[in-house]
């Protein structure tokens, strides 16, 4: 599947960024979806955009430089190996990708200072939270694919989340 700069889905012929994602899955019953393993952090329930991927266990600079950079509306896709031990993204964080244009993040871990991405225009899922922060040294990779919670993400798939699931249309 191609994603046009208009968002619209060839296979579709329809705009797909306002479709809710159970709408989406009737539509496509093929495309995956993440299990429900995810909790939802962010002030903003909706959000959909490009994958840009990470590869960051138990370090979080990687996705500080990710989010110092133009989001254009894309999500942030960190695979933290789905540790449950330090976060990965916090309200600092969580206010430079807003300033950035980002229109959500998805991490396969945890997140910290749960109260202020609460009131952030930005979507955030992750595992759980956990108020200690991550090792900062300079780890992980970008623009690889990711695989977790039974789906693995491309660079450039279109991610859609909502309240009821996180589905990826494949670029």
């Amino acid at each position: 599947m191609t994603r046009t700069a208009q968002g619209i889905t060839p296979e579709l012929d329809l705009p797909t960024e306002d479709l809710p994602v159970t709408d989406l899955s009737d539509l496509r019953p093929d495309a995956p979806i993440l299990a429900p393993v995810f909790r939802e952090f962010g002030g903003r329930p909706r959000f959909n955009g490009p994958a840009v991927t990470l590869r960051a266990p138990g370090h979080n600079p990687l996705v500080r430089e990710t989010l110092g950079q133009p989001g254009a509306g894309r999500v942030l896709v960190v695979d933290g190996g789905g540790a449950l031990d330090c976060a990965l993204l916090g309200g600092a964080l969580g206010e430079l990708a807003v300033t950035n244009g980002w229109a959500g993040v998805i991490v396969n871990g945890c997140v910290r200072d749960t109260s202020e991405l609460a009131q952030l225009n930005l979507g955030v899922r992750a595992l759980a939270a956990h108020p200690r922060r991550s090792g900062q040294e300079r780890r992980g990779e970008r623009d690889v694919p990711v695989t977790f919670a039974g789906v693995t993400i491309h660079p450039g798939d279109a991610v859609h989340a909502d309240e009821d699931g996180i589905l990826i249309l494949p670029a």
